[in-house]
């Protein structure tokens, strides 16, 4: 099953995708958040889309695609999880998986404008691909966290390298200003992906390719940062967890390059669609 949802910001409605097809399913009666996860909401839409089949109303072609979920209480990134991405940023492979927090504020829909930040010199990009928890996990086995996986998401973790490596501190700063995390445009729900470690994922900028990445290339895998992360914090229904990024970020290039107004991303993942963002200057 593939979730989706649509309408303007913040006053987003509920859907499903069947065979590239989104259907309205506000009947369902509640939004994809933490208490939707918690209470068995992917089991109970099932059944509901199941049993009204036939009633389900296209939505508008025309509508704007929000994130495939409701705002979760954190999203949890992995830093330098793809060999190829550390070596071309200049880093050390890390023993034990990096972790940074990325603003839910920062959630934007799959298509929405991405900002570049006031003050901003070096705005980056980061196709991702995200997991998406389904029950609140702490302490979790790795042979048991895909038990606590909901689905995936795709996800563009976009960066301002200067704020994130050259003003001090920690990596947040550089990763959750407004429009920093597009994702969607579905949640996919795990029993529609046969191999979460062999997915194809890709990004382009003005049309050229500039990232070709797989998971099977992760340093740590999914089961081990969902159990890795748990040892840590608790991961409530709903939260997010983006697996890190292959080679190919503006940051890696000789010069560097990075984002502009007027720029165009687009990127994709095997099993969670397509996303495509125009870069736009911020304003006062």
């Amino acid at each position: 099953m593939k979730l989706i949802r649509y309408g303007t910001f913040g006053r987003e409605k509920i859907g499903v995708q069947i065979d590239g097809v989104n259907y309205d399913t506000t009947a369902f009666g509640s939004d994809y958040d933490e208490r939707f996860f918690e209470e068995n909401g992917l089991a109970r839409l099932a059944q509901f889309v199941k049993d009204n089949l036939e009633q389900l109303i296209e939505i508008p072609k025309d509508s704007r695609i929000a994130v495939p979920f409701a705002r979760p209480s954190k999203i949890v990134c992995i830093g330098l999880n793809y060999r190829d991405h550390a070596e071309e940023t200049g880093a050390n492979i890390p023993a034990e998986p990096i972790i940074f927090m990325k603003s839910t504020t920062a959630l934007i829909g799959p298509n929405d404008n991405v900002i570049i930040p006031k003050n901003s010199v070096k705005t980056d990009w980061e196709v991702e691909f995200g997991i998406v928890i389904g029950k609140k996990a702490t302490y979790v086995k790795e042979s048991e966290a895909l038990d606590y996986v909901a689905g995936y998401v795709l996800h563009n973790d976009i960066s301002e390298r200067d704020f994130q490596l050259e003003r001090g501190g920690t990596w947040d700063k550089g990763k959750g200003c407004d429009t920093f995390a597009p994702m969607g445009p579905v949640l996919t729900t795990k029993e529609e992906i046969p191999d979460i470690n062999n997915l194809r994922l890709w990004l382009k900028v003005n049309g050229k390719k500039c990232q070709e990445g797989n998971t099977k290339n992760l340093i740590f895998s999914v089961e081990h940062v969902v159990a890795y992360v748990s040892q840590f914090m608790t991961l409530l229904p709903g939260d997010v967890i983006s697996t890190g990024t292959p080679a190919g970020v503006g940051l890696g290039f000789n010069p560097p390059i990075y984002l502009k107004a007027g720029d165009v991303i687009e990127l994709g993942a095997e099993y969670l669609g397509e996303q495509r963002q125009d870069v736009v200057a911020w304003q006062e």
